[in-house]
């Protein structure tokens, strides 16, 4: 029995929508998992490199998780699954603790254990669980401090390495993002990688290396914006390097990081598990908006969804990549083509495990200048962050209700001001992980503290992340 149905003749008509098990001929099939390459790539290879770990190992585990998951969800939920933002707070809080990537590897591993848990509760016990544990208010709540908490690390690492380069980047996402219309906006990140790259190139041709500050000596030096001596030793075909912890420093020339298995430390797990909470918001987001695309009730999909997910960034991370979550722009590419196939996913998928394949593909995002990267994340982190204020929006939180103002208020100022609670001399609860705790114990607490009435009007909508019809073209 085949996997996929032909739909038609294997053409799209006008107007016409290609169901999950549908696909079109093989042709247009390729042509189609290539845009959702395209889709994903960047901001797969950028947040791994924002993380200190190897891009190159991340797309392949990107491809291997993408087809993990579309066995688990039987293959009813069209998904992309690449490198999580989410993490990047994390990793930056365990490097400057004194880790190294096997300790962030460690610690997103737990994470992942986490949703596999508590993807297999929801299963059981109903999608409704997610918004009786994690309304609205919540879930808003933690994004945001996730996002906004990683602004010093735009403003000390990577900013200070090419001011100029980093504000034309930043300036070119913003008219990509929105002046470009349909498909090309959706890939504006990675567009603007590769302006923000070849200008650095331009102006090392014309002006000479740059005086600046290098996060390898940690101080200013004078160096090229990029540096490709490591491209050219890297060979075409390979596999990605192993971990050389005797060589590596943080953001730093020696930094030979890929294959490695995690070392686990508790104190940095309990600084990444606070992230389970915006990946289950993410993947209810995601699921959300392919049921409306595809007129699919997928509740009774959620659960395995979302351990799906957990399951995948085991897997991944136990090779030393990042953890994974459903991509929005590849939901976005199948709104605008209306092709819902898994099959193009697959062939997607098949094409970033090739790319694994390539050391020399690595060392060249690798070398990705630091100024480039300051003109980007200064625009993704703050998306990020309010990424939790349009929780609230389309969730109608009511601020004027103290039962939502107060507790996340506490919150966000402790994960945003990265607020540390010393329990003991070794141990320090700090920035994400503490705010977290207290939005979500504290809302609680409040709830159970609040009359009847309070709690009423505090109650939003059902949890939306993704608002429906928000992936049409014209959007």
């Amino acid at each position: 029995m085949a996997l996929w149905k032909l739909h038609g003749n294997g053409s799209l008509e006008p107007g016409a929508v290609v169901a999950p098990d549908e696909r079109l001929g093989w042709g247009k099939t390729i042509g189609l998992g290539a845009q959702h390459v395209v889709a994903m790539f960047g901001a797969t290879f950028v947040f791994p490199l924002l993380m200190g770990l190897n891009p190159q190992l991340a797309v392949m585990m990107s491809g291997i998780a993408t087809l993990i998951f579309l066995g688990a969800v039987k293959g009813r939920i069209p998904s992309y699954l690449g490198s999580s933002a989410s993490f990047v707070g994390v990793a930056t809080a365990i490097y400057a603790a004194g880790g190294n990537p096997t300790h962030v590897s460690g610690a997103m591993f737990w994470v992942g254990v986490a949703l596999l848990i508590a993807g297999a509760i929801i299963h059981f016990a109903g999608a409704g669980l997610i918004h009786r544990a994690l309304p609205p208010v919540v879930t808003g709540a933690v994004v945001m401090l996730i996002g906004f908490n990683l602004a010093p690390v735009v403003a000390k690492t990577y900013w200070p390495q090419d001011q100029w380069v980093a504000l034309v980047t930043m300036i070119v996402v913003v008219v990509l993002s929105v002046g470009v219309r349909g498909f090309l906006s959706r890939i504006a990140i990675f567009l603007s990688l590769i302006f923000g790259y070849v200008l650095s190139w331009v102006l090392d041709l014309l002006t000479g290396p740059i005086t600046s500050f290098s996060p390898a000596a940690n101080a200013v030096t004078t160096h090229p914006r990029v540096d490709w001596s490591g491209v050219a030793a890297a060979p075409w075909v390979g596999l990605p390097p192993v971990t050389d912890l005797g060589t590596w420093t943080l953001n730093g020339a020696n930094n030979v990081v890929g294959f490695h298995l995690p070392s686990f430390n508790v104190a940095f797990a309990l600084i990444a598990l606070p992230v389970v909470i915006a990946l289950i918001a993410e993947n209810t987001g995601h699921v959300k908006a392919v049921a409306e695309m595809t007129g699919a009730d997928l509740d009774r999909d959620m659960g395995k969804a979302i351990g799906a997910d957990g399951f995948t960034s085991m897997i991944a991370t136990a090779a030393g990549a990042g953890p994974t979550t459903t991509y929005a722009e590849n939901i976005g590419v199948m709104a605008a083509t209306r092709v819902y196939s898994t099959a193009a996913y697959v062939v997607a998928a098949v094409v970033a495990i090739l790319f694994g394949f390539s050391p020399k593909f690595g060392a060249i995002i690798s070398a990705t200048p630091g100024g480039v990267l300051g003109g980007i994340t200064v625009v993704l982190y703050g998306m990020i962050g309010l990424l939790g204020a349009k929780i609230w929006k389309e969730n109608q939180v009511d601020f004027g209700n103290p039962l939502n103002l107060v507790p996340v208020s506490a919150g966000i100022i402790i994960g945003v001001g990265d607020v540390a609670l010393h329990i003991t001399e070794g141990f320090v609860l700090g920035g994400i992980a503490f705010g977290t705790l207290v939005t979500v114990l504290v809302y609680h607490l409040a709830r159970w503290l609040a009359p009847a009435d309070m709690r009423a009007d505090a109650e939003g909508a059902v949890l939306i992340v993704d608002a429906p019809g928000a992936y049409r073209e014209d959007s």
